[in-house]
């Protein structure tokens, strides 16, 4: 077992290594590498079809240790939907908070604190918000397509889904518009794990973390002594159940906000472009019609799965499909194999742009923890694949992508494209 398990992970993902030859009790799919070079799909295809809810006894992950992996579509919707069992109290991802920098967020907490603390935030995406900002989404989007290079390569993620993700980021924390590039640096950070190409040492983390905070509390100081607007920081400053937050406690929401409005879209716009690359027939058709952009959005962010998982803790014994899981355990909601399940969506691994129900999917949760921004996240999509219709006839791929070294944040840091 030992000699498999060091040929299947040795500091890096081991190509040569036939995911349906390796003994089942040994599949490990926290490994980053695998998501670095996009090699996970063998291994959540083949549990899903043999081991649906899987054990592993010790993660390849220093500090990981033991998880149940959970990869079936409806068994995925069981755990989310059953916040009184499967707790989010603590940690939403493999890894225990560090004792030392405690950073509470209300996505990491269960009932009543948690409806409180979501509810504070909920007014900056009602739809009649929402309705306010389009205008500007589009401004800005049309100013970034605008200023792209015509026929030479350049990295879409850094000059388009950064760059737009930031400029929404800084509207909806009203943050000072010349430092937006901090929130994507602070993004980027927050879900970093040492050695993984962002962060060198877990202070050198928490050093960039404490910046963040004084930043943002020095915008907290400005908000709460002025009138109510409708920012985040001013929504959180003014609201009587979220303004004697501790300090850590405001940074893990801040966090959580930073993260989700940054993360889900930046990188559902890369893994748009080159989905549509991937499958030019589809691209065919959004040319033919672009009315089927509202039902492309969708089913991008199905195909891309931004997040590839969430954590829950087991507070009680519980059997789910067949598994003994115990209280304690920690059980991984992979959003990323579930939206691959061949037995709930057809054609899962292919992108069907016109799919009859695109929302069908697993990227935005479900139950009380269900993405407090999926509507901006989409709305912000369409917007962009409206306006880049209306200018490109082609955004073509010119290599692979190089994609982000972690399992939890499935993304990309480079994506060359011409324009014709």
């Amino acid at each position: 077992m030992d000699k498999n398990k060091d040929l299947l992970f040795p500091d890096s993902w081991n190509p040569q290594i036939d995911p349906y030859s390796v003994p089942l009790d040994e599949i490990d799919v926290s490994n980053p590498d695998l998501f670095l070079h996009d090699a996970m799909w063998p291994y959540f295809e083949r549990l899903r079809k043999e081991d649906p809810v899987h054990y592993c006894e010790e993660s390849c992950v220093e500090e990981v240790g033991s998880y149940w992996s959970v990869t079936k579509f409806n068994d995925i919707m069981s755990v989310d939907s059953n916040h009184k069992i499967f707790s989010s109290q603590g940690s939403i991802s493999l890894f225990d908070q560090n004792e030392d920098f405690i950073t509470p967020m209300f996505i990491a907490m269960d009932p009543p604190k948690h409806d409180i603390q979501r509810k504070a935030v909920n007014p900056v995406v009602a739809p009649s918000n929402l309705k306010n900002m389009e205008g500007l989404i589009r401004e800005r989007t049309q100013e970034v397509l605008d200023s792209l290079p015509r026929n030479k390569t350049f990295n879409w993620v850094e000059k388009v889904s950064i760059e737009l993700t930031t400029r929404m980021l800084a509207t909806l924390f009203d943050f000072p518009f010349e430092d937006r590039q901090k929130l994507t640096r602070w993004s980027d950070v927050s879900t970093a794990r040492p050695g993984d190409g962002v962060v060198e040492t877990e202070e050198q983390r928490f050093d960039e973390l404490r910046e963040c905070l004084a930043y943002f509390t020095s915008l907290w100081n400005e908000r709460v002594n002025a009138e109510p607007k409708t920012d985040l920081i001013s929504m959180l400053a003014h609201n009587p159940e979220t303004r004697n937050m501790e300090p850590m406690e405001y940074l893990g929401n801040l966090i959580l906000l930073i993260v989700g409005g940054n993360d889900t879209t930046r990188n559902s716009m890369t893994g748009g472009v080159l989905a549509l690359n991937q499958f030019p027939e589809q691209y065919d058709k959004l040319k033919e019609n672009h009315n089927l952009i509202t039902s492309m959005v969708p089913e991008i962010i199905r195909w891309q799965t931004p997040l590839a998982y969430m954590r829950r803790t087991a507070l009680e014994d519980i059997e789910l499909n067949g598994k003994k899981i115990k209280k304690g355990d920690k059980v991984i909601m992979w959003y990323v194999s579930g939206n691959r399940d061949e037995d709930i969506i057809e054609n899962p691994n292919s992108l069907i742009i016109n799919r009859e129900r695109p929302r069908h999917h697993l990227s935005f949760g479900f139950g009380i923890h269900r993405c407090v921004g999926n509507r901006l996240g989409e709305l912000q999509l369409e917007i962009l694949w409206e306006e880049i219709m209306k200018r490109f006839d082609n955004i073509k791929v010119m290599g692979e992508p190089t994609r982000i070294r972690s399992s939890f944040v499935k993304g990309y840091s480079y994506l060359p494209v011409e324009i014709d």
